[in-house]
């Protein structure tokens, strides 16, 4: 096949061109080739008979395959380390194949990929060609449908069908049904006549061939649209990145606000917005900028009003931000809690037994099920939240024990007010002789309900010596932690 078939994309223009954005790093120097480098006359001379043809098959696809080694070893100098494998997924999607990463798949994926990845190429320079102005009545005619567009924007999903229609239903249906060729100086112009049965045969898509020269300009305009991604990337980065991760906390912060307050307004503002005039309008003045002529204008313009002024603009800000923008240096700090638990021995005297995060009251999950309190024998071994350090160097007893029971609505339970602050289960003297199945007291009517005794209260407020009270005691403990600084692990 030769190389310049007509049923294969391949951009045959100009180069991919290569953006460079300032502060990036410049791409390195690219040895120019010529055409004659990368034909087919490197490949393999034809040789005849059958052996010929199959040692030239075998010649040519060793080269291949020195070409995409050396380009992977490039990419990835592993130097005979073992290559990083991913545990396969367990339920995928039926029919779909994640494979790891293999040399020799890469390899011929990357060969397969290069032969037909010119579409893209040949779209990305046609855009180009016509937003560059290269001939001025295809970009006006783009203009032309695109203020269409924007100005009754029901006909948007006509365009693709017309786009199927014009560019790929009618070229492909004369290309089969070729005009007839007639000379100049004949008296008899033939016209075109659609009638009649196909006369040529139909156009097909194939991928380039390897090793020829549309092989080789898929992978030079591969080559610079990566080098446009790192460098579209890499200024994106630098542009956004910085003002948006709250490094600059204030100016984050500005932005953060400004961001907001549009918001709103455009929640507001929206629906009376000329949406179709504004997108004319950026539509045509994008289309406009790429007009050499203008560019020029702008370029001008930039390097004698815009640039002498950017550095005030950037002090400006900066002064709004410091003025306006009040940050909390503080860190944010949180009252910790742990409760003290003491048990009563077989000798009236209460053991310390540990430090819990749960009061263990009577009616608690823990309790009911009958399980021992969970927690530590020290104060020395209770440790901040994670993500938290301590503010304060001891533990506060909260004096107020009254209110905490209050909020976990806890019952069944004495409240010393005084003193050490404890709060003592009250003793059940029913639930210790009772043995099996408990039956509900039958209703009191009548008189016997006036000399009933009134009920108990959910909880008791006494001191030392006051009633009986029970196995557990408890009180409780604060202490203010604050956030900690998360140390930078980017370095």
């Amino acid at each position: 096949m030769d190389d310049f078939a007509t049923d294969v994309f391949v951009n045959r223009d100009d180069p991919i061109p290569t953006v460079i954005l300032d502060g990036s790093i410049p791409p390195r120097p690219r040895t120019p080739s010529t055409p004659a480098e990368h034909s087919d006359n490197e490949t393999p001379s034809q040789r005849k008979g059958i052996r010929g043809r199959i040692s030239a098959f075998t010649e040519k696809a060793r080269i291949q395959d020195q070409l995409v080694e050396k380009l992977l070893a490039r990419v990835v100098p592993l130097d005979d380390a073992q290559i990083p494998q991913d545990e396969p997924q367990k339920g995928g999607s039926p029919g779909v194949v994640r494979p790891n990463f293999n040399l020799t798949t890469m390899s011929n994926n990357f060969r397969r990929f290069n032969s037909r990845i010119g579409v893209v190429f040949v779209f990305q320079a046609r855009v180009i060609r016509l937003l560059s102005w290269r001939r001025p009545t295809h970009t006006l005619s783009f203009l032309a449908i695109y203020t269409l567009v924007c100005l009754d924007p029901y006909l948007l999903p006509l365009l693709p069908l017309t786009i199927l229609l014009i560019g790929i239903l009618i070229p492909n249906f004369v290309a089969r049904h070729p005009a007839a060729e007639f000379s100049l100086s004949s008296e008899q112009a033939i016209g075109y006549s659609p009638h009649g049965p196909p006369l040529a045969p139909a156009i097909t898509v194939k991928p380039v061939k390897e090793l020829s020269r549309d092989f080789f300009h898929n992978m030079r305009d591969l080559q610079n649209s990566m080098e446009d991604f790192s460098q579209l990337h890499d200024g994106i980065i630098r542009l956004v990145v910085p003002r948006t991760n709250f490094s600059d906390e204030a100016l984050s912060s500005a932005l953060f606000v400004s961001v907001f307050t549009i918001c709103l307004f455009m929640s507001i503002a929206a629906n009376v917005l000329p949406w179709r005039l504004i997108f004319l309008a950026i539509g045509w003045a994008v289309t406009c900028m790429g007009h050499p002529a203008i560019q020029r204008q702008i370029q001008n313009a930039h390097e004698k009003h815009i640039h002498p002024q950017e550095e005030k603009a950037r002090g400006w800000v900066e002064k709004w931000v410091e003025r306006d923008v009040i940050l909390d240096n503080a860190p944010e700090t949180r009252e910790v809690e742990i409760f003290e638990l003491q048990h009563l021995s077989n000798a009236g005297e209460w053991e310390a037994w540990l430090f819990s995060a749960s009061p263990y009251d009577p009616l608690s999950q823990a309790r009911i099920a009958g399980e021992r309190p969970a927690g530590t024998r020290f104060f020395e071994d209770v440790l901040p939240p994670s993500g938290w350090e301590w503010s304060e160097k001891k533990w506060a007893l909260d004096l107020w024990s009254r209110e905490w029971v209050e909020e976990r609505i806890i019952t069944g339970v004495e409240v010393e007010t005084e003193g050490e602050r404890w709060v003592y289960d009250i003793y059940d003297e029913q639930a210790t002789e009772k043995v099996g199945v408990v039956e509900q007291p039958t209703p009191v009517k009548g008189k016997d309900k006036a000399k009933s005794s009134p009920p108990k209260p959910s909880w008791e407020e006494g001191e030392d010596g006051d009633s009986r009270r029970g196995e557990w005691r408890r009180r409780r403990w604060v202490r203010l932690v604050k956030r900690k600084n998360i140390p930078d692990t980017t370095a």
